[in-house]
């Protein structure tokens, strides 16, 4: 049977993407074809490698793992978060082929639908939330720095600004250090910050949790902020450390307002 390379790389890329932009939606991630789509082209171009002579090899159980985790980390990073979608991604990948093989030898389109029938599956069995967790891409813009960072929705997140009545976004140190150049030590003591006016355009955001007495966030109006690309009126604060360490987000939402 005469196999072309080109049909093969592109299928297997198409293929890997949609499989991959499933293991987002179920996980409750934005789609990121920044980093899926590269991680897809790997997939496609591992696939046209193992038919050329000298390296079918590639081809074997073994490689097929391999090339699997590598497109895992391509997409989705080393995080604990990561490792969850990594074996979501194997699984759907497993369940792709038993679902091609009830349905024949159909060549292109049997794959193609197969992988179809698969997302919808999942979108129907999970709502489109296996893991039970929404995240939302948050891009932030003050001056002329950008960040882009991946924000865990948090519905308890009913902190407001007093000034505006505004939702406030709380933002790890990272982000305060990348974006104002702010340190830990400032962050920790929020009024001291603002009375040596070292940063201006900084503002203080009361707040209280669970076990833990009121206090205060130091707040910023960025120039810019989006959730998931549309616009938003929100206060972001910074807390005095690290959000999400290992859960693959930086920073906590209650939504869009």
């Amino acid at each position: 049977m005469q196999v072309y390379i080109d049909i093969l790389i592109l299928l297997n890329f198409v293929v890997d993407l949609l499989l991959l932009m499933g293991t987002n939606l179920l996980s409750g991630r934005p789609p990121n074809l920044k980093r899926s789509v590269p991680a897809a082209i790997f997939g496609g171009v591992y696939a046209g490698v193992c038919i050329l002579p000298g390296f079918v090899f590639l081809s074997h159980a073994f490689w097929r793992i391999v090339s699997l985790a590598i497109v895992s980390i391509i997409a989705f990073g080393l995080d604990r978060n990561a490792l969850q979608r990594s074996v979501m991604f194997v699984f759907l990948n497993m369940a792709l082929g038993g679902i091609v093989l009830i349905l024949g030898k159909g060549g292109i389109w049997s794959v193609l639908l197969s992988a179809g029938i698969l997302i919808g599956l999942c979108v129907i069995g999970f709502r489109g939330n296996a893991i039970k967790a929404e995240y939302v891409t948050v891009t932030i813009r003050n001056g002329k720095k950008m960040i882009s960072m991946t924000a865990l929705l948090d519905t308890g997140n009913t902190l407001k600004d007093p000034v505006t009545g505004h939702p406030v976004l709380v933002a790890d140190s990272r982000v305060a250090w990348e974006l104002l150049q702010l340190q830990e030590s400032e962050l920790r003591d929020p009024i001291g910050t603002i009375s040596r006016g070292n940063h201006l355009g900084l503002r203080l955001i009361p707040y209280c949790s669970v076990g833990q007495p009121a206090g205060m966030l130091l707040g910023l109006k960025a120039d810019e902020l989006r959730i998931n690309g549309r616009e938003v009126n929100q206060i972001v604060a910074f807390a005095p450390n690290r959000i999400g360490q290992g859960c693959g987000y930086e920073a906590l939402t209650g939504g869009v307002s």
